[in-house]
């Protein structure tokens, strides 16, 4: 597991919808990692939330961003393009937890250098399943740059 103990991730998830922030919310309070999930609700949030601007001076860099493509403000696809541009940005993992099954979409992020894409699953267990197993996968399993970077 490369998770350090007691070291604790910063998760930045970029969604719109209250109801799937508030599910994710709950699945990663039960998941076996330490966590603190930062929200912005739409783009133009997590751009400031990521550059430390207005009231984010002391936001923390996230080891993960999971990323709707679908928002207000500044699309998903503009965000990922900006921050894949950014060199100070362009090492933090994306996932891409969207309810696109666009095979341009799923391409497109790919394009723009997503590390994964995964389609929000509608049935809850399912939905839960996935969010439990991305958490497993990022946090335990693989090994994430340094926020030094």
């Amino acid at each position: 597991m490369d998770q350090e103990p007691g070291k604790r991730m910063h998760i930045l998830l970029i969604e719109d919808n209250p109801g799937d922030v508030t599910l994710i919310e709950e699945i990663l309070k039960d998941s076996r990692t330490r966590n603190a999930l930062h929200v912005a609700r739409d783009g133009e949030q997590a751009t400031k939330f990521l550059r430390r601007m207005d009231g984010y001076a002391k936001a923390p860099r996230p080891d993960v961003i999971v990323l709707d493509l679908n928002l207000p403000r500044k699309n998903g696809r503009e965000l990922l393009q900006e921050i894949k541009s950014d060199p100070d940005l362009k090492s933090i993992p994306i996932v891409v937890l969207t309810s696109s099954e666009s095979e341009e979409d799923i391409t497109r992020s790919y394009e723009l250098q997503a590390n994964c894409y995964i389609t929000k699953p509608v049935e809850l267990a399912q939905f839960t399943r996935v969010v439990r197993s991305m958490a497993d996968f990022w946090f335990t399993i693989v090994k994430l740059p340094s926020k030094e970077v």
